[in-house]
């Protein structure tokens, strides 16, 4: 068999070749796993439904898509018929782990009434670094205003009134992109 000549041609060649050999087998493997990354998303989703609502059957989870200080995350809320969370899951973020990545527990700390936002109205909820009653999570108030107003966007998509997100003009950093409600029951007055 005959050596082919380093050439400008043939290493153009080669290369060409072994990125369409690449781009195939990771498109093979992409399709393998696409059901399964769906179906362990789904699981998760409907894992975050039952946490956020808690046995409560007059409750509602809301899935809300924010942009935070490290990219998009996203957030269920469980809220009763009058607008208190009843709790939250974070499905997905990249936001520093250390300190915006904390949003998964910090809020939820009963021992901290500053910090805890379960139980609360929301609507209006925000860091007290604008004003707001909410502690943010230490050296991530970006994080902290994103899942506030993530909070907030929800209760106001799931309750039709207008949502206060405490950011001021300097601090738009949060941005919703997608709210769902997952889940609604009717309490029946039987």
């Amino acid at each position: 068999m005959e050596k082919l000549q380093s050439s400008f041609k043939n290493m153009v060649l080669s290369l060409v070749i072994i990125s369409v050999v690449a781009a195939g087998a990771l498109a093979g493997v992409y399709i393998l796993t696409l059901e399964a990354i769906n179906a362990q998303k789904l699981a998760k989703q409907e894992a975050a439904k039952q946490a956020v609502l808690a046995g409560h059957e007059d409750g509602v989870a809301i899935e809300t898509a924010v942009d935070g200080f490290g990219g998009q995350f996203r957030v269920m809320v469980g809220f009763d018929a009058e607008g208190n969370i009843l709790g939250y899951e974070i499905l997905e973020h990249q936001e520093t782990p250390g300190l915006g990545s904390h949003m998964e527990h910090w809020f939820k700390n009963a021992e901290k009434p500053n910090q805890n936002i379960i139980g609360r109205k929301a609507g209006q909820l925000t860091v007290s670094k604008d004003g707001g009653d909410v502690d943010a999570i230490t050296a991530a108030t970006i994080s902290s205003r994103a899942f506030l107003k993530a909070v907030n966007q929800a209760y106001a998509e799931h309750f039709g009134v207008e949502a206060h997100t405490g950011a001021s003009q300097l601090h738009k950093e949060a941005k919703t992109e997608e709210v769902v409600i997952i889940e609604e029951t009717e309490v029946s007055n039987e």
